[in-house]
């Protein structure tokens, strides 16, 4: 019912930034709440940050003040911005759609930040 796919992940440098992007597509409610996951090796699954379709936002206190989340509702898309990154960011990152049908995921786009 709905695809998400990310991209823009790559490798950076600690210090550097990325930008990541999530198209969403299939059958959108107008209502819904999208977001970023990240999962490192060997740990658990952590949010990152989420946004309402009306634009109100929260963020993880370990990326508050460096990441920035945003969307374009016409389009669909959902955006990360990843300002002074740090080793400890690296890992793959997942968009996430929740409505009232449920909760979408996309592939994941890994994100390595090297010291």
């Amino acid at each position: 019912q709905v695809q998400l796919v990310e991209s823009g992940g790559g490798s950076v440098q600690a210090g550097g930034s990325l930008r990541l992007s999530c198209a969403a597509s299939g059958s959108i409610f107008s209502y819904n709440v999208m977001g970023w996951y990240r999962q490192a090796p060997g740990k658990q699954r952590e949010r990152v940050a989420h946004i309402s379709s009306s634009g109100t936002t929260n963020y993880a206190d370990s990326v508050q003040g460096r990441f920035t989340i945003s969307r374009d509702n016409a389009k669909n898309t959902l955006y990360l911005q990843m300002n002074s990154l740090r080793p400890e960011d690296t890992a793959v990152y997942y968009c996430n759609l929740l409505d009232r049908r449920g909760n979408y995921t996309g592939q994941g786009t890994q994100v390595t930040v090297s010291s």
